[in-house]
């Protein structure tokens, strides 16, 4: 007896019901995500040689597209206040105090006085990265393009500098335990993010042609070794390592004990150099490449 072609119809719907579904089951596996999509899959700790690749590749492959092949890397502290916004504070502490003359309040005026006073660091950064940007825009033949660490402070004003002059500059910032954002004056294009510091530190490297270092806290001082020892050790060029404020750095390091305890050799005490202003810096620089234009 042939079957009921209305009960064939209802059993191939029912057979094709059960194999979409099948395969939707299938489908939202975490097995079946293609592996390059999957977070899950790429965050375990047998990828991190491909997240170390990823994350030197792409800033490496934007970088050589817009053909930026020479930098000036430009560190220091993410704590000092652009001077309006340091006189701003001034200005609170001393209202604050005179309501209420308390320790606390005392304490938190010449906490915002000794900021006003480093206010000069992150004045005297935006200064150095108009002079190097606005030679290089002149000069794109042998331009150097301003790199900071993409946070606020001396790398803010570095970037702050380089737009104020009409140019490009790049940021790397790196994701910390509390919230870091890029500052608001890095070229978009060139605003990159990091979770290693050691690819971030290499992209740093890879195209400096001189490192401006101000004063600044364990970043700055990892960044600054890093360097010097790359070069002392012959790992990396020599390229112009100029620390700005001697007073400071002198007070920080001793340099000369290093060498009396023969723990570096006296030629070691020259991979590095000092300014005082902008305009020292950036001709110490101009010197070395005999930039004479």
């Amino acid at each position: 007896m042939a079957s009921d072609p209305h009960q064939l119809h209802d059993r191939h719907l029912a057979s094709a019901k059960q194999s979409a579904e099948a395969i939707a089951r299938l489908q939202d596996n975490v097995s079946y995500r293609l592996a390059f999509a999957d977070n899950d899959f790429l965050t375990q700790d047998e990828l991190r040689h491909v997240r170390l690749q990823l994350e030197y590749l792409k800033p490496q492959m934007v970088l050589e597209h817009h053909n930026i092949n020479a930098t000036i890397v430009v560190f220091g502290s993410a704590r000092f206040l652009a001077p309006e916004q340091a006189e701003t504070e001034v200005i609170k502490a001393k209202q604050h105090l005179a309501q209420n003359n308390s320790a606390e309040n005392q304490l938190a005026l010449r906490a915002a006085e000794k900021q006003f006073r480093n206010s000069k660091y992150y004045s005297a950064s935006q200064k150095f990265a108009e002079l190097a940007t606005q030679f290089s825009c002149a000069n794109t033949d042998c331009a150097m393009t301003i790199i900071s660490g993409g946070g606020p402070g001396v790398m803010e004003a570095a970037n702050r500098g380089a737009m104020n002059a009409g140019g490009k500059s790049i940021g790397l910032n790196i994701v910390l335990p509390k919230e870091q954002q890029p500052n608001p004056y890095i070229t978009p294009e060139f605003c990159f993010q990091f979770h290693y510091f050691a690819i971030r530190k290499m992209h740093f490297l890879q195209r400096a042609r001189a490192l401006v270092a101000f004063p600044g806290g364990f970043g700055t001082l990892d960044e600054l070794f890093e360097t010097l020892t790359l070069i002392q050790t012959k790992k990396a060029e020599r390229v112009p390592v100029i620390l700005y404020d001697k007073a400071f750095w002198q007070r920080l390091i001793n340099f000369d004990m290093l060498v009396e305890e023969g723990l570096i050799n006296p030629e070691d005490i020259n991979l590095i150099q000092y300014a005082e202003t902008p305009e020292d810096a950036w001709q110490q620089i101009t010197e070395f490449y005999k930039l004479n234009k």
